[in-house]
């Protein structure tokens, strides 16, 4: 481009110099020149010129011709040559034009021909993305969980916005209204291009009847295209996750891996998400002709599209299925909040070997199924309030709980590690304490108190007064009081478990949880100073798990891991991906996160100490005995945590088995009550399904419901601490 104009210019000011030249000549060989004075043949007159002057009979002609005038130059002419010479300058100047659209014309075909016939097929021609069906995704046996349903698609090009007639036909046939019809049609959310989906889902014998009327549905085509389903409705819902169209905000932040265009479904949470650039496939491509008004006249080519990996799960589905129905069960057997005990929970079950998550379910859920090509407004809106109880929340990550006393097992290591508790010492339990003499008094869950106790004893029975008296040590131990510690030194050693911090599962929207420390509290009441002063009082409810605490089930479950075996696993649900060729192309590696700085006889006093808790809890014991597991292989605690304003929080960890241990299970119950009574008997349920599962003995599977959103007022009565 840049050659051609510049050949037009200097073609241009060639022309006009030719031109400028021409007239320059003519003025000076045809113009009347007077001179002010001197010279030869001076015009004395006007009056003289050509009269009575040497030469008039020259004027009159030899024969009687034409009157010749005769310059002061002694130069004659015509009038007809004024005309002549101005025909002349238009010929010069018309040549010149001409000759400056043949060097145009000349640039443009000749030196610029490629570049304008890439332009113009670019214009006739425009390639439009087809969407690719997505990966299918499997329990770590092979059971499908998600997978792709074929499904007879209505099309139509953009053009048919403007055939009132062809609109009127697929509304007929169809039965979807006409204004429904023409808005589809004139979506342009996934391209200018792109063919509108007019209906999904369409019964054979109508797309049979556009297919043999295709004279009479002009620019209406029928394909068959995947959607998503999932066989078992609820089952895993909050794992797996769910899809819907590309968002904008979704368009302007596209990973670096990923190709996304306009009209594409994408994950929208859960594995679906976290994994959607494993699961799409690759774009199919349609060439098309099209108008000068971007119609699509022509379909000149079409790549099919590739289909997405595979991607396989550590989710046992026999064990999701009885986790997720135990939870049903205790909370809504009737599906209405309420009617049973609870509002709300989560249960995780972790191999703790390797980190793979067995089953994580988290109730109430959803049907996935239900927000397949987007969520429908009223299904928004009934799982948003606060009366459904939020069943799109994963609670076994996102939910944020006081850890209550099952935060004991970790607060007893930091205790022995730093010689504020051991095998022999012993504290008085009174069933209240106020060992900052204060006045505030802080009292056991046992206000009758358990006389004379150890660490041993204060695990199983679960003692405040124990670890009230560890964590006055560590606050007069701090060197804000004189001490040689650091502290936040109690905080430390929690930390070394998993606790404040994401584990890092390969899910979005985990949360972090809370271990408070004099910093935190400042920060956090920088409004109201005097209600960010950190006190003794905050260290003996954080040692119990009270207070500010805050853990998630999951993170419960990744720091009893650590307990049972010395090792911080990384938590995670892939197990490999496969492409298309059924071979594995990813396999999830082991990954240990820390090995906390514990000795081998601290571990074994807090070991110990949890197997004797599930000894003395019946109906745990009970619930065990079902699944034809011993208790006595079982080391667990429990924990009820107390929520202002709210029922007691039930907590329920244990792991089999003790000595070598396989299985971390976590279950907690929002205003459940007592651990030992609520959580423990669901924890021992999910524990049993997994034993039964290696021993090959569980394989049941079945669909589940979402939750209805229904609920009534809760009957928290007195519950009151057990644990």
């Amino acid at each position: 481009m840049l050659v051609a104009i510049i050949v037009g210019i200097v073609t241009l000011v060639v022309a006009a110099a030719a031109v400028t030249a021409f007239f320059m000549v003519r003025n000076r060989r045809h113009g009347t020149q007077v001179r002010p004075g001197g010279g030869a043949d001076p015009v004395k007159a006007i009056r003289n010129v050509g009269v009575g002057a040497p030469g008039a009979r020259e004027a009159r002609g030899a024969h009687g011709g034409p009157v010749l005038a005769k310059s002061p130059q002694g130069t004659t002419g015509r009038p007809s040559e004024a005309v002549r010479s101005r025909f002349a300058a238009v010929g010069v100047l018309v040549a010149a034009i001409f000759g400056s659209l043949s060097l145009k014309l000349w640039s443009m075909q000749v030196l610029s021909s490629d570049k304008y016939r890439a332009e113009a097929a670019e214009n006739k021609y425009s390639t439009v993305a087809t969407p690719a069906p997505r990966g299918q995704i499997y329990d770590r046996n092979g059971l499908l969980l998600v997978k792709n349903r074929s499904t007879v698609t209505v099309l139509a090009d953009a053009s048919v916005a403007d055939d009132h007639d062809v609109m009127a036909r697929l509304s007929a046939v169809l039965g979807i209204p006409y204004n429904i019809v023409r808005m589809r049609i004139k979506d342009q959310s996934s391209g200018a291009q792109s063919q509108r989906i007019v209906a999904e889902d369409a019964t054979q014998r109508d797309a049979a009847f556009i297919s043999e009327h295709s004279d009479a549905f002009n620019g209406v085509s029928v394909q068959a295209r995947t959607v998503r389903e999932y066989p078992y409705a609820a089952l895993a819902a909050h794992v797996l996750g769910y899809t819907g169209p590309v968002s904008e905000a979704e368009l302007e932040d596209v990973p670096d891996n990923r190709t996304i265009e306009l009209g594409d479904t994408v994950g929208k949470s859960g594995v679906e998400a976290y994994y959607d650039n494993v699961l799409s496939g690759d774009h199919g491509k349609r060439r098309v002709v099209v108008d000068s008004q971007g119609r699509v006249v022509e379909v000149e080519s079409e790549t099919a599209a590739t289909r997405g990996n595979d991607v396989y799960l550590t989710i046992d589905a026999a064990v999701q299925y009885v986790a997720e129905r135990a939870l049903a069960n205790l909370i809504a057997p009737d599906g209405i909040i309420g009617h049973g005990k609870g509002a709300a929970g989560a249960v995780v079950a972790m191999d703790v070997t390797d980190g793979s998550i067995v089953a994580m379910a988290s109730y109430p859920t959803f049907d996935p199924t239900k927000f397949t090509g987007g969520i429908a407004q009223d299904i928004w809106d009934l799982y948003s309030t606060e009366e459904s109880y939020y069943p799109l929340l994963n609670r076994a990550i996102s939910g944020t709980y006081p850890a209550a006393s099952t935060y004991k097992a970790f607060t007893s290591l930091a205790g022995l590690k730093h010689g504020f508790a051991d095998g022999s010492r012993e504290w008085e339990c009174k069933g209240s304490w106020d060992g900052f003499n204060s006045g505030d008094w802080q009292k056991c869950w046992n206000t009758y108190g358990h006389g004379p106790i150890n660490l041993h004893s204060g695990i199983v029975v679960s003692c405040d007064i124990v670890f009230y008296e560890i964590a006055k040590d560590f606050f007069y131990a701090g060197r804000t009081q004189g001490g040689t510690i650091s502290d936040t030194a109690l905080q430390e050693e929690i930390a070394q478990f998993g606790f404040g911090k994401p584990t890092g599962i390969d899910l979005s929207g985990e949360e972090a949880g809370r271990i408070p420390t004099a910093e935190w509290k400042a920060q956090h009441w920088s409004d109201v100073p005097t209600e960010g002063m950190w006190h003794g009082g905050d260290l003996t409810n954080l040692v119990i798990g009270q207070g500010d605490v805050l853990i998630t089930p999951l993170q419960n479950a990744v720091g009893y891991g650590a307990v049972a075996t010395g090792k911080l696993m990384r938590p995670h649900l892939l197990k490999e991906v496969r492409n298309g060729a059924d071979k594995a192309a990813v396999v999830f590696e082991p990954e240990v996160m820390a090995e906390p700085d514990v000795q081998e006889e601290n571990y074994k006093l807090v070991r110990d100490a949890l197997k004797e808790v599930s000894l003395s809890e019946h109906d745990i014991a009970g619930v065990l005995a079902e699944w034809n597991v011993d208790v006595a292989d079982i080391a667990s605690k429990t924990g009820t945590g107390e929520v202002a304003g709210k029922g007691d929080m039930a907590w329920y960890v244990c792991y089999y088995p003790s000595d070598n241990p396989r299985y971390v299970v976590s279950a907690c119950v929002e205003q459940g009550g007592a651990g030992a009574k609520v959580a423990g008997p669901l924890g021992a349920e999910v524990l049993g399904a997994c034993v039964a599962a290696e021993r090959g003995t569980l394989t049941e599977v079945h669909p589940l419901s979402g939750s209805t959103g229904q609920s009534v007022e809760l009957d928290i009565g007195n519950m009151g601490r057990t644990d």
